[in-house]
């Protein structure tokens, strides 16, 4: 995915590396290749722009353009802040002493939900946990069906409440988790196309039913630059805790998943 733009990186880091002393203009220069890069790749107008800006105040100090190697230490630079901007630290998912765990998902539909639910089941499994899924999504067609066969497939049970409201549904799975000693419940919530009133109130009122420990939301890397409004108002609705990438093995450009962090503060992992 993010191939094109670390050959553009790259043949810039290149080209710094084949002069002596760098001047100003040399500087300016690059940070403008370093900008066009991050657009193309469809990274947010105003990350770029703040990463830029605070990339060529670290570049432009003494200490950097009267080193000896002044290309490798605005190479450094610049890598160091491209860390920084996608997360420099390792998240890991945090469990309370609470049973059963609840870690909620929330996202638009496409974006990846259900299949994130299982591999994160998977994973806690593969750790020594007992995972249940609930399935909230009641709109999608066959949304419990795709969960249960998922499910099925790698040994995790799915608590589906046929019939019920996803509220009711997800308090359900509590309690079946309690009677069944399942010490985590991945609850999967609905989607829709794009962001609107009814799905926002759900996951709000699920929340609340609930009380997860965590709530992540499942982004798809292919999004682009309108994933900066999708999670900026999941944000101010959910108050989410982490943002779960998906689709990065896709051949979109991938700036959306470079701006996520930047954006909402929140970690991040794929």
């Amino acid at each position: 995915m993010f191939d094109s733009l670390s050959d553009r990186l790259n043949d810039t880091f290149d080209r710094l590396r084949g002069k002596g002393k760098l001047t100003e203009a040399d500087i300016t220069s690059a940070m403008r290749d370093i900008r066009m890069a991050l657009l193309e790749a469809d990274v947010n107008f105003k990350v770029v722009k703040e990463f830029v800006a605070k990339t060529k105040e670290r570049c432009m100090t003494a200490e950097v353009m009267e080193s000896l190697s002044p290309a490798q230490n605005v190479v450094k630079i610049v890598l160091d802040e491209l860390t920084e901007m996608l997360g420099s630290t390792e998240s890991k998912l945090v469990f309370s002493n609470r049973i059963p765990n609840v870690i909620m998902l929330v996202g638009l539909q496409g974006s990846g939900k259900t299949t994130a639910a299982v591999k994160l089941a998977y994973l806690l499994k593969k750790q020594g946990r007992s995972p249940l899924l609930a399935a909230c999504d009641v709109y999608r067609p066959a949304a419990a069906d795709q969960l249960a066969t998922l499910g099925g497939e790698i040994g995790v049970p799915v608590f589906r409440g046929d019939g019920e409201h996803p509220v009711d549904i997800a308090k359900g799975a509590i309690q079946e988790a309690v009677d069944h000693l399942r010490d985590v419940v991945i609850v999967d919530t609905a989607g829709r196309l794009q962001i609107d009133e009814q799905m926002m109130q759900e996951a709000v009122d699920i929340k609340k039913a609930v009380k997860p420990d965590q709530v992540l939301m499942v982004v798809d890397a292919m999004t682009g630059q309108d994933i900066v409004n999708v999670v900026s108002t999941f944000a101010e609705r959910t108050d989410f805790d982490g943002v779960i990438i998906s689709k990065l093995d896709g051949d979109a450009r991938g700036g959306g998943a470079l701006s996520v962090r930047q954006v909402t503060g929140k970690p991040s992992n794929s």
